[in-house]
């Protein structure tokens, strides 16, 4: 049995559109997984710690096999490949994957939350999301267009390479 799941790409240090289109490489190369659609690429400003390079987002849409926990452990050994390291929240990264849907999944334990805490909160997340799958829902939330009033003054842009 496969599963549509939606992942956030992020990065801000190195080469970041490099870093994303390779990470877009290795989601594909999962087992038992196939990568559907890509978003383009926004640039925005880093949230939280301001201090730091801007960001470039991306939304990848996923048709797979995997568990959302097996999911979330390959997203891990993706950045660690990208050379993640977490050194505090919201700080400069290689590559930052976070799942934001997956199925109409609503899962709530540690070290897991689908939907995304936060995936109504973030332009940077929600404009590539729309961009791949315009009539998205959020489980537990509704339409994910019905949010992007609430993030139209966050500052996105596409990013031109």
């Amino acid at each position: 049995m496969s599963t549509r799941a939606f992942v956030a790409l992020g990065a801000n240090l190195g080469k970041p559109a490099r870093q994303l289109r390779r990470a877009c490489e290795l989601l594909a190369r999962l087992p038992g997984t196939e990568l559907l659609r890509v978003s383009s690429f926004y640039a925005s400003p880093a949230m939280g710690y301001a201090d730091q390079p801007d960001f470039i987002n991306a939304v990848a849409l996923l048709e797979t096999g995997m568990s959302a926990d097996e999911l979330l452990e390959a997203l891990f050994a993706i950045e660690a490949i990208n050379g993640r390291i977490r050194s505090f929240r919201n700080a400069p990264r290689t590559l930052d994957l976070d799942l934001l849907l997956y199925g109409d999944s609503v899962i709530s334990k540690p070290g897991l939350t689908v939907p995304h805490p936060r995936i109504a909160e973030r332009a940077f997340v929600l404009n590539p999301l729309l961009e791949i799958a315009p009539d998205v829902v959020i489980p537990g939330l509704g339409a994910a267009k019905a949010f992007l009033g609430s993030v139209a003054g966050q500052p996105i842009s596409l990013h031109e390479e």
